[in-house]
């Protein structure tokens, strides 16, 4: 069985809601076990979800875009993972991102090319999203056209519950399903 964790940090909770599309398409691949784990939680680094990460085939990482990076509490998360680094602990592992923000475009790339970078200090093997726009409405795929990771956009003053748009949250269960489907090619 191949095991995957999403660890995330949200703001608001829209973030939140992106990660629980992953895990939702993700679990929708047989032989795949799936984790969600707050980054907050992570903070103390005696909680069970280190291990999870640890024990993991695939890491997708996700959080909300702030001022054009990723937010301050998936940052502190990273930071922590350094003794990890240092030993390349997650060196094979796969990996994938994911990140939200209030614009369209919201200078999400900057995030996911951090997450990428973080990705690759640690020698894990980057997953795309795969998935092609098909256009700009918030029912459609990938509509913001992001290809390093998942980029969806909630509207301001909408709660989680109400955004990101039923394209994006599809986007999201589409990703999942990909990295599950290739970590379990290759992972078995």
């Amino acid at each position: 069985m191949s095991k995957i964790a999403i660890v995330y940090h949200t703001g608001y909770g829209h973030t939140k809601a992106v990660a629980e599309h992953v895990v939702k398409g993700a679990k929708g691949v047989s032989g795949v076990e799936v984790e969600l784990i707050s980054a907050d939680d992570l903070a103390d680094e005696k909680h069970a979800g280190w291990g999870v990460l640890d024990a993991a085939d695939g890491i997708v990482f996700g959080c909300p875009t702030y001022m054009g990076s990723v937010s301050a509490g998936l940052k502190k998360f990273l930071e922590a993972t350094s003794g990890r680094w240092a030993k390349q602990a997650w060196n094979g592992k796969f990996a994938a991102g994911f990140t939200n923000s209030g614009s369209l475009a919201g200078d999400k790339n900057g995030t996911l090319e951090d997450l990428v970078r973080f990705a690759a200090q640690h020698g894990m093997v980057w997953i795309s999203p795969g998935i092609l726009s098909n256009g700009r409405e918030p029912e459609n795929l990938n509509r913001g056209g992001f290809y390093l990771g998942v980029g969806t956009q909630s509207d301001q003053g909408k709660g989680p519950d109400d955004a990101p748009s039923t394209g994006d949250r599809e986007t999201a269960e589409k990703f999942g399903h990909r990295v599950a489907e290739l970590v379990q090619k290759f992972v078995g």
